[in-house]
């Protein structure tokens, strides 16, 4: 067997186990909000700045407004959030939250404390988890930067 072909020596399955992991850890803390982690991800980014257009939230979330799409559908369906079509441009989408998904931020506001004390981490682990994040935000930019279809 070619070594650079063993599973142990590849960077994405890294990558993915520890991403499947931490949004598994996520569960129990967004399920008694009724929430899953992908609308978890788009509150997130309504929450910092409100009243999006749908390509500005994929954009935000480095993802195809196609993948984007069937999820706000469904956060609406929710009462989460509202799409109302551009007056300028109706192609456009844009996205703003009820008072239903702005209630929910206070509920949330301690999801990210919590998850910490799931994986049980202390402050060496903590110095570890920022410098692994400058290290995958560097990485994210260069993939980005060297594929224009990112």
């Amino acid at each position: 067997m070619h070594e650079q072909l063993k599973l142990d020596n590849q960077l994405c399955f890294r990558l993915y186990t520890a991403s499947r992991l931490v949004t598994q850890a996520y569960r129990p803390l967004l399920e008694p909000l009724g929430l899953t982690y992908p609308q978890y991800i788009v509150l997130l980014v309504l929450w910092e700045r409100n009243n999006l257009l749908v390509s500005d939230i994929a954009h935000r979330l480095m993802l195809d407004t196609n993948t984007v799409t069937p999820l706000l559908q469904r956060m609406e369906r929710d009462g989460l959030l509202v799409r109302t079509r551009g007056i300028v441009d109706g192609r456009q989408t844009l996205v703003s939250l009820t008072a239903k998904g702005k209630h929910l931020e206070e509920k949330a506001k301690e999801v990210p404390a919590c998850l910490i004390d799931n994986l049980h981490c202390n402050e060496s682990n903590i110095e570890q988890f920022q410098i692994l994040k400058k290290s995958l935000d560097t990485l994210i930019m260069s993939i980005k930067e060297n594929n224009e279809n990112y």
